[in-house]
């Protein structure tokens, strides 16, 4: 039993020194990590502010003529520019539209009749069979008669011009959001029918405070937050007019892609002058309990781990205060793996 015991005890103390020697024997592993050039940059301290997606053409589309709604576009419905989008009863404008030709017709009918009367009396006028007066009023019935005709085609145009209006048609390509009056009822002249919205046609509105109302100039470049995504934004229009109750000023923004109408968004404002600072992306941050650190790559490609602090930040860019220098290789991906003196591969970097 004692061999037993004592064999048993000397493979043990083999195998542990064999694993031992292994372990001491492997080559260290060299890890790959992609790294970001720490760079002297102008950044400004930024807040969020909430915004919201409107729509450059936003029109409710109105009746101009009294009628009753025989059809209008259901919600949702994407129409083109020019489409009818609702549609009012025109029977008794086309029965004015009628009689009016009729009065066109007879009019030019006695205008003819007066334009032969006035041809004739000039004959037997140079012959004196007749008199000067009686050629005086068929030049004047001739000339009531011309006038009726062109009052006639007036009132012609107008009712032809409100059988048109009696179709609503689309001032632009959208589609019908809302819908403000059902089929069978009566449209008064200037109540809205539909809501029409250009959904391509997008900007961003955001109200920010006077304080730094100073700051902002157009064709500035903004970061806006949608969701899930981050996009950038261009200041469009400033409204120099601030709001009495809350001191606010209107910003209007496009987007560099299109949003929704009634997104609400979230955008990035500078709240004081940009300073130059040192700074590099916020992939390099390596949070730990109590400490923010980086790591550093030096000249011999091993890792040095960098306590700082973290300045002012603008969209991808923070700023860093330690012992970090421009041109500084700085470990953006591969940091959480690493320790202090390891040999790492720069995959992000040509030979």
């Amino acid at each position: 039993m004692n061999t037993l015991i004592k064999y048993t005890w000397i493979v043990f103390f083999l195998f542990t020194s064999v694993n031992t020697i292994s372990a001491a024997g492997r080559p260290s592993q060299i890890k790959p990590v992609v790294v970001d050039i720490a760079q002297l940059r102008e950044l400004a301290p930024t807040a969020q502010y909430s915004g919201t997606v409107i729509s450059k053409d936003d029109a409710r589309i109105s009746s101009e003529v009294e009628g009753l709604l025989t059809w209008a576009a259901d919600v949702g419905t994407i129409v083109k520019k020019g489409d009818i989008v609702a549609k009012l009863d025109d029977v008794f404008l086309q029965q004015q539209r009628i009689e009016e030709v009729a009065i066109i017709k007879s009019e030019q009918a006695q205008q003819n009749l007066y334009e032969k009367e006035v041809k004739r009396f000039q004959r037997l006028i140079k012959q004196n069979n007749v008199a000067q007066n009686e050629l005086d009023q068929s030049i004047s019935d001739r000339a009531i008669a011309s006038s009726n005709i062109i009052a006639a085609r007036a009132r012609l145009a107008q009712i032809e011009e409100r059988i048109s209006r009696s179709n609503l048609r689309a001032p632009f390509a959208g589609v019908i959001s809302e819908r403000f009056a059902q089929s069978g009822e009566w449209a008064q002249n200037g109540n809205p029918l539909v809501r029409l919205i250009d959904f391509n046609n997008s900007e961003i509105q955001v109200r920010v405070p006077q304080t730094i109302y100073s700051l902002l100039t157009l064709k500035n470049t903004l970061s806006v937050q949608s969701n899930d995504q981050t996009i950038d934004a261009t200041i469009e229009t400033i409204v120099p007019v601030g709001t009495t109750a809350s001191r606010l000023f209107e910003l209007r923004l496009t987007p560099q892609q299109p949003l929704p109408p009634g997104t609400l968004v979230r955008i990035s404002i500078p709240t004081a002058k940009a300073r130059e600072v040192i700074s590099i992306h916020r992939d390099a941050l390596v949070l730990r309990k109590g400490s923010i650190s980086v790591f550093r790559i030096n000249t011999e490609n091993l890792s040095e781990q960098i306590n700082v602090d973290v300045g002012i930040g603008d969209g991808e860019h923070v700023e860093l205060i330690g012992n970090i220098n421009p041109g500084d290789r700085i470990v953006t991906r591969g940091g959480e793996r690493l320790r202090p003196g390891e040999t790492v591969k720069i995959s992000n970097e040509s030979n």
